[in-house]
């Protein structure tokens, strides 16, 4: 009886394991994968933001994930911090620290919370590691003997810890970078692999570019986005860098309007978003949850997506760019006219030709709020102090409160009917070539949510070695009045190889044939 029990038992288990082999084999031959998102209001409690977690988790909207992304610093933020197993120690915390000796308890907790859910889960928290276990970082180290760091850890569906990346860009953060920057990817069995990087990152080469250019198509992004007007908003960004790199971007941000954050979003490519929200009023703890389509294939998917608020000043705690040191000219509308403008602007030696036209909606109501529109331009490094900081060119439409360029980026208080719709938007440009740059459609409507490509065109051809001619424009036949914000975003980096920057010789040694004098 007893032999009969064991082979009995031998025999489930294969079964069981030919079970799990065929889920696997299914999984990975389907063209697409199925990602949740989380928009996560956190609180100071790390038991509450736990709790939470693995009640989204465990919910009937995320029974379909393959994979799930929380947000960056909605875990253990104001909590104790963890250490993180080396992923290449496959190690799983919840069967080699079920009491949480080691680790801390949240994250044996959440390594278990993977393995019953059978998913994919990606952490953002903050970690700590000793010193002493990075001999060749000879930095000044705490006073306690640890450095800490601003961490995605990825669990498998068996809860095993198979990638960490630790934030390269930090965001004021009083935590450490690693001596040298990482590049972390994973692989999962439903065969697609990851790459990953955290909130900031999303603005500098490495390692979010630098993924790409290696040929990783899908990203996870945990973010803590502190949303500025006109050009930098989360979703905003998140829209504009997955069309522009033709990714898939799984983004989850941290729900907070009243501290500026909220944005998270589903993105395939130059299709768009498949989800998005952009919490204006309240945050929230919710999970969003999309079909990805597989690049290989390269599928397109539609999806309807919901319409959210106009957001107003005193519902969204909103940052703006530094404007004054762009070079700009208020649109001459006026009220109950329609108008056209055809104008080039330069700000020393980069130049946009923009095409505008617009027709009146409404007289405007006395004492009512309304925006005026100003077109801009600027060259250089963003002003941003203790951070590190990009180089852009920038040619762009955007909202003013008032008449001078210090009102504008800003949301009005009470928003009234719009006064005008665009009937034509063109924006055309001559980048520079560079080593190392990304330019990108960067458009905001009144809900604080982007144009999808459906709405617009764009164009970008290399004409020579020195430069790029790009076009964007919104689609023959469409309007749009609730406008925020059209305008190419043209990161460059650390502006490093650019044509036309530096002596000769320096570009000559960066491969130019030609180089402008």
């Amino acid at each position: 009886m007893a032999i009969y029990s064991s082979g009995f038992f031998l025999l489930c288990i294969t079964l069981g394991l030919m079970f799990e082999l065929s889920q696997q084999a299914s999984v990975s031959k389907r063209n697409y994968y199925t990602a949740g998102v989380v928009e996560f209001r956190p609180s100071n409690l790390v038991s509450d933001n736990l709790a939470a977690y693995l009640e989204i988790i465990q919910s009937k909207n995320a029974s379909s994930t393959d994979i799930i992304v929380f947000p960056e610093s909605t875990l253990n933020d104001m909590g104790a911090t963890s250490f993180v197993p080396n992923p290449d120690h496959l190690i799983n915390p919840c069967l080699s620290d079920p009491n949480a000796t080691y680790y801390e308890d949240f994250l044996v907790i959440l390594s278990c919370a993977a393995r019953n859910a059978s998913k994919y889960i990606v952490i953002n928290l903050t970690e700590k590691q000793k010193c002493e276990d990075v001999p060749e970082d000879t930095r000044s180290c705490a006073l306690d003997g640890f450095n800490v760091f601003n961490t995605n850890v990825v669990f498998d569906r068996q809860g095993v810890v198979v990638s960490r990346y630790r934030k390269v860009h930090l965001y004021g953060e009083p935590k450490n970078s690693t001596f040298l920057p990482e590049l972390s990817t994973f692989e999962t069995d439903f065969g697609v692999t990851f790459g990953h990087f955290i909130c900031f990152d999303i603005l500098f080469y490495t390692p979010a570019h630098q993924l790409v250019d290696q040929g990783v198509t899908d990203f996870v992004y945990p973010a803590m986005w502190f949303s500025q007007l006109p050009f930098l908003t989360a979703v905003q960004i998140q829209l504009g860098w997955a069309y522009a790199n033709d990714v898939n971007l799984l983004a989850a941000g941290a729900s907070d309007p009243a501290m500026g954050t909220s944005g998270s979003g589903i993105y395939h490519g130059r299709s768009g978003s498949l989800e998005r929200v952009m919490r204006q009023d309240a945050g929230e703890r919710t999970i969003y949850v999309a079909q990805v389509p597989k690049y290989q294939g390269r599928r397109r998917m539609k999806r309807e997506l919901r319409d959210h608020q106009v957001a107003t000043s005193s519902r969204f705690n909103i940052k703006r760019d530094y404007l004054e040191n762009f070079s700009s000219e208020e649109l001459p509308i006026e009220s109950g006219k329609s108008g056209h403008l055809s104008k080039i602007l330069c700000h020393g030696d980069f130049c946009c030709h923009y095409d505008l036209a617009w027709r009146s909606l409404a007289n405007p109501v006395e004492n009512s709020s309304s925006y005026s529109y100003r077109i801009g331009i600027f060259e250089g490094w963003r002003n941003e102090k203790r951070l590190d900081v990009n180089y852009i060119r920038n040619c762009g439409l955007f909202t003013c409160s008032g008449s001078s360029i210090d009102d504008c980026g800003r949301l009005l208080p009470d928003l009234e009917q719009p006064l005008v719709t665009f009937t034509h938007l063109e924006i055309r440009v001559t980048y520079p070539q560079s080593r190392e740059f990304l330019l990108f459609p960067d458009t905001l409507l009144d809900n604080l949510l982007p144009l999808e490509p459906k709405y617009f065109e764009w164009s970008q051809q290399q004409t020579s070695e020195e430069g790029h001619q790009v076009r964007f424009g919104l689609r023959q036949s469409q309007e749009v009045s609730n406008l925020l914000t059209f305008a190419i975003y043209g990161n460059y980096y650390y502006n490093d190889c650019t044509f036309g920057v530096g002596t000769v010789d320096e570009q000559l040694a960066c491969g130019y044939k030609n180089p402008k004098i």
